[in-house]
């Protein structure tokens, strides 16, 4: 059996007591919203000390802006490479102690620079019940499959396409003559709830690797009662 491996970040990579989260986002940011809500709340068990983007114009550097966390805004065609601009990143969030990166609809390739810095610490969510549906346009291909359950599903980012161990997962059915967007409207309403469990379940240590299968475990603090994902 591999080894189990657990987490223990550090007071390095914590503020205040508190785990530091970076989020990288491309777009609406529904996901980031839910996730600086919680933080404000002090339900996340982190403080998000950064929102990466790669595009100026996507509504979730506002978002960012409203809640008063700081945005790094690049733009790729600037760069020789995904892993210059990568490299410039990744060093941004070592001078910021980062202890945790959650991908929240970002629409880039990461390449081994981040990916190998934060293996077992980068974390993605994907809006279909995977191995199910990977890539692109999950929730269409959901439909046009015709599966009666889809859903969302949070996972360790690997290297591999959607293909990190998964952590959680909500099962969805689909209705009868359901269409793509009344379908994406309720699955994006399950990650909000479902994402920022996840978080605080790592920042709690609740969360640990033991070969393909990433453990969840239920502690005697606060979140233990709560049932937002199926284990």
């Amino acid at each position: 059996m591999a080894e189990q491996l657990r987490f223990d970040l550090g007071d390095g990579d914590r503020t205040g007591g508190q785990l530091r989260v970076a989020v990288f986002a491309s777009g609406q940011g529904s996901n980031f919203q839910a996730l600086a809500d919680a933080a404000a709340d002090g339900k996340l068990g982190g403080s998000i000390e950064l929102l990466v983007c790669d595009r100026a114009s996507a509504p979730v550097v506002e978002r960012a802006r409203r809640a008063g966390i700081d945005a790094w805004v690049f733009d790729s065609s600037a760069y020789a490479s995904r892993e210059a601009y990568e490299g410039e990143i990744l060093a941004e969030l070592q001078r910021r102690g980062v202890g945790l990166v959650v991908l929240a609809g970002y629409m880039r390739i990461l390449t081994p620079v981040l990916v190998d810095a934060y293996a077992g610490r980068m974390i993605n969510i994907h809006p279909s019940l995977l191995p199910a549906f990977p890539g692109m346009h999950a929730i269409r291909q959901a439909l046009n499959y015709g599966v009666k359950v889809t859903g969302v599903t949070i996972h360790f980012v690997d290297g591999g396409l959607d293909s990190g161990p998964i952590i959680a997962q909500r099962a969805l059915e689909i209705g009868e003559g359901e269409s793509e967007a009344s379908l994406a409207e309720r699955i994006h309403a399950a990650e909000n709830a479902l994402y920022p469990w996840a978080v605080r379940g790592f920042a709690e240590g609740r969360i640990s690797l033991d070969g393909r299968r990433a453990l969840v475990s239920v502690g005697a603090g606060a979140g233990a009662d709560d049932d937002s994902a199926d284990k």
